[in-house]
């Protein structure tokens, strides 16, 4: 009876203690850890007239971004063609890469890159690198609103002249969760010549898309960049409208 009552008190102890370490334990019982993915969305838009004109424009791009702990990736990469009675009217290709270290919940600081190359616009190559800090003002479950300042340091080659000088970036960004299919996204982009803040380069951006299925989605968005310093013989404004599909995976 003695040795029945001991194991018994014995087994008490031992549910006691697997019940008190099992949060940190690596069982099949122990609570899923969350993993960090990288989110990817690539898009493709077609427009293409014929008749009285005969054009043909086609744009692609591929965004991706990762989140864990108290980092933050985002990369992207597009390009654009197009001709006008078989002649070229748009031909450029660019990319960007940025990473976030949260310092506080909405404080941050980044690194960002980007790098363009339109023959259109006779820019051979600009390549931006810009450290910063940035914050977030809205950051919830439908509404992000963040803004980041900080120097930069541009390469180009624009109209045959090869530059190198000093900015300041400016940028903000602000996304909408209209529904559970829908979204709203708006972003800008303001780098000035430290030496001279009339030239300068300015990306502006505005979109919505809407999921058709969990992976197949349609998208229309707005490119604006305006460079108040353009190549000899080009226009200082260049604006894009597209309209197509978009693929989550």
């Amino acid at each position: 009876m003695k040795n029945l009552r001991f194991f018994q008190k014995a087994r008490l102890v031992a549910c006691a203690a697997v019940a008190a370490f099992a949060p940190f334990g690596r069982g099949a019982d122990a609570p899923a850890v969350e993993k960090s993915v990288w989110k990817t969305t690539a898009a493709a838009g077609v427009t293409l007239t014929r008749g009285n004109s005969e054009t043909v424009l086609g744009t692609a791009n591929i965004n991706a971004d990762k989140k864990w702990a108290k980092n933050e990736i985002g990369l992207g990469a597009s390009a654009t063609y197009g001709e006008d009675h078989g002649l070229k009217s748009a031909e450029n290709v660019g990319g960007f890469a940025q990473y976030n270290r949260l310092v506080s919940e909405r404080a941050f600081v980044y690194a960002h890159a980007e790098g363009l190359h339109d023959s259109i616009a006779n820019v051979e190559y600009r390549v931006s690198l810009s450290p910063g800090a940035g914050y977030y003002f809205m950051k919830n479950d439908r509404n992000t609103l963040r803004a980041q300042v900080g120097p930069g340091y541009v390469l180009e080659k624009l109209g045959g002249d090869n530059r190198s000088y000093v900015t300041l970036r400016l940028a903000e960004r602000y996304e909408l969760k209209i529904n559970a299919r829908a979204r709203l996204w708006q972003s800008l982009d303001f780098s000035p010549r430290v030496e001279d803040f009339t030239d300068y380069v300015a990306n502006a951006e505005i979109g919505v898309s809407t999921d058709i299925t969990k992976s197949f989605g349609l998208r229309v968005f707005a490119q604006d960049t305006y460079r108040s310093r353009s190549a000899h013989g080009r226009d200082k404004n260049d604006l894009k409208l597209v309209a197509g599909v978009e693929y989550k995976f």
